[in-house]
């Protein structure tokens, strides 16, 4: 298969994935695996290859939140507590150490994005639009009512809560009662990719990326505009071919902020005024992760590709993963990681990609991008299993 023919293979396969502007329908993720990453001749996943493993994965613990059904969850870690959540509505608190289960959280309520925590508040959010509020005894504090369901895991800092709700609105409420302090929003491109990202907060901003490659910083406290920058421009004579969001999270190193496109470009920005420093042509839905030395992109067809992050030089590519739906990357010590649909945690060298090690969690697909730990990363599965794992 050809470039050309992969590309126009998986606009094909994103059908099921894309939206109309004023309709958020619920489209199932394995649905949207089986389509696009299915056993049929679009995409089709690569085997594992045997691998010479200059390190050793293993797990540290384990513990289950709740299946995710036809979401995608994300953990949180705070002050030494991993927080989880499942579709039925538990959140389960686990001391991020030994992995003991500290806490259940009965919300009452059917959740689709979750868990956000800053250690005190635990938030979660509802396909009917709501953002729910807890102590850390289980105790509701609050509701408030968003304008579509919440998707992402919700955020807080600086007694603020930011969240992303389905029809692309951002909001900041205040973190000890709900109330809605702003609103942003933007048009919506007429056709779009359903997403499950979030917001990205970094000392008194919000970072999110947009339908049709836009990358906004906004003020935490009154969610005024600080810049907006294009990672990419829309282009091609159908709306299909149009499509160009930023469906991940932006990445933040101090210096600048950067973000990744599906059918466009990774890009990164100064951090403060937003003027443009370098890009480069791929395309992602997954995400990404940057450390001291480079840019690390999952790309759409299921390839880790490495940029030097100051000139987006071209580092290594690790493409052996074609095709297993792998989740966006995380940095861990020496090693790059990702999941896979089988639920496989991949290990690549920082240096050159090769791979490091492999482990296996619960088989289910790892579709939530993974959260680093002190001493390792941390995993959700479609199955609701969470994993901590070291690799030395």
């Amino acid at each position: 298969m050809t470039g050309s023919e992969l590309s126009r293979a998986a606009l094909v396969a994103l059908l099921p994935l894309l939206t109309t502007g004023c309709s958020v329908p619920s489209v199932p993720v394995g649905d949207y695996f089986d389509r696009w990453f299915g056993s049929g001749p679009v995409l089709k996943p690569a085997e594992l290859i045997a691998i010479k493993p200059s390190a050793t994965a293993r797990i540290l613990w384990q513990g289950n939140a709740g299946n995710a059904e036809k979401n995608v969850f994300t953990p949180a870690v705070a002050a030494n507590s991993v927080y989880a959540a499942g579709a039925a509505g538990r959140i389960v608190r686990f001391d991020a150490g030994s992995g003991k289960q500290l806490a259940s959280i009965d919300t009452k309520s059917r959740l689709s994005g979750g868990v956000g925590s800053d250690g005190r508040l635990i938030l979660a959010g509802t396909a009917r639009g709501e953002v729910l509020a807890f102590d850390q005894n289980g105790k509701q504090l609050w509701k408030t009512q968003l304008t579509s369901e919440v998707l992402s895991a919700p955020q807080t800092d600086l007694g603020m809560v930011v969240v992303r709700s389905g029809d692309g609105r951002i909001y900041g409420l205040d973190a000890a009662t709900g109330a809605r302090k702003w609103v942003y929003q933007r048009t919506v491109p007429a056709l779009t990719v359903r997403t499950y990202v979030g917001v990205a907060l970094y000392r008194d901003a919000v970072f999110a990326g947009f339908a049709g490659g836009r990358l906004v910083a906004l003020a935490l406290n009154n969610g005024n505009v600080g810049w907006e920058a294009t990672v990419a421009l829309p282009k091609g004579a159908t709306e299909l071919e149009r499509v160009a969001d930023i469906s991940s999270l932006p990445v933040i190193d101090g210096k600048q902020s950067c973000a990744v496109a599906f059918q466009g470009r990774v890009a990164c920005f100064d951090l403060m005024k937003g003027t443009p420093g370098w890009s480069r042509d791929i395309s992602s839905v997954a995400g990404m992760a940057i450390d001291d030395r480079n840019v690390y992109v999952s790309d759409d067809k299921g390839a880790v590709v490495a940029f030097e992050k100051d000139t987006g030089a071209s580092q290594w590519k690790q493409d052996k993963l074609f095709g297993r739906r792998i989740s966006g990357p995380v940095v861990s010590g020496n090693h790059v990681a990702v999941g896979d649909y089988q639920g496989y945690v991949h290990f690549l060298s920082r240096d050159d990609g090769s791979f490091a090690a492999r482990i296996a969690t619960d088989g289910s697909a790892i579709v939530a991008q993974p959260i680093a730990l002190n001493d390792g990363i941390l995993v959700q599965t479609l199955n609701g299993g969470v994993f901590a794992i070291t690799v030395q």
